[in-house]
């Protein structure tokens, strides 16, 4: 168990999870400002990307990259630096970190450690296309990016096919095509929105169904990153054949799937396999590590 009052000991030092503009600078709030001043780090996805924002608002704040690629092994060097009391700001390139981008790791590390986390709200663009989407926005799920080899996209979309909460998925003007397409062949004919350029001078929210979001896209050509607002489905769209959707893959491939895709360990993934497939887990290890 973990407690923490984050605001108890201020001379703690501490990982600040700071979200930064997606588009707009005027977006950052004063706070933002003010913690990446005085921080004594700033871990940046990209240290160039975040060196604009920084200059545009005459903040001097010493960067160190943090991305996908070297996350891991700057964790315990930054961690270091809070033990001994140092505030530690992280970012993204754009929005709120460990949302779709770099910052679960050293959030879950820090917490393991019992440091201090303090997250500050901020620009998030599924929320706000969710929210000018026009589609209920009581009950949503975030997805992030749906995968991009059409097998594995195809399956993901049936595992959801039957969630009834608003849908909200990211993607990038290359894949946007062929992203609805999957849509509209899984989920059939839905009321959907895209939201693309959020902030900027060329916002642009497209409403409709799916098949005439698809027509659109055909029409136009496709710019700027994308956030993919689907209406949620019906409970008994999912067809105890749909729900059996791993039902053509191996024990072998079906763990994997849960490895690869949902990031699960492989004894949690083993777990999962036994669940889907309603059989002892002992089972599902015995076959797995035979084949």
């Amino acid at each position: 168990m973990n407690v923490q009052k984050s605001f108890d000991d201020e001379t703690q030092g501490a990982l600040y999870v700071v979200p930064t503009p997606i588009g707009n600078l005027e977006d950052i709030t004063y706070r933002a400002l003010n913690i990446l001043r005085s921080a004594n780090l700033i871990a940046a996805e990209d240290t160039r990307n975040t060196r604009k924002l920084l200059n545009h608002f005459d903040i001097p704040t010493s960067l160190i990259s943090y991305h996908e690629h070297n996350k891991l092994a700057r964790e315990d060097q930054l961690l270091e630096r809070i033990e001994n009391g140092e505030l530690i700001a992280v970012v993204s390139d754009a929005g709120m970190p460990a949302i779709s981008d770099p910052g679960f790791e050293i959030v879950q590390a820090a917490i393991e450690r019992e440091l201090k986390v303090v997250v500050l709200p901020g620009a998030n663009a599924a929320l706000c296309g969710l929210v000018g989407s026009g589609l209920p926005a009581e009950e949503f799920y975030f997805y992030g990016f749906l995968p991009r080899k059409k097998k594995d996209k195809t399956a993901e979309l049936d595992r959801l096919k039957g969630l009834r909460a608003t849908l909200l998925f990211y993607e990038s003007p290359y894949r946007i095509k062929d992203t609805l397409k999957a849509i509209q062949d899984v989920f059939g004919s839905r009321r959907i929105a895209l939201a693309r350029e959020l902030t900027k001078r060329f916002e642009e929210f497209i409403r409709g169904t799916t098949d005439e979001l698809l027509i659109w896209a055909e029409a136009n050509e496709m710019r700027g990153e994308f956030v993919i607002i689907v209406e949620g489905g019906d409970e008994s769209e999912q067809s105890a054949e749909d729900a059996e959707w791993w039902r053509e893959m191996t024990i072998m491939e079906h763990v994997d799937y849960y490895i690869e895709l949902d990031k699960l360990s492989s004894k949690d993934a083993i777990k999962q396999v036994a669940v889907d497939r309603n059989v002892p887990k002992r089972d599902v290890y015995q076959a797995y590590h035979i084949e």
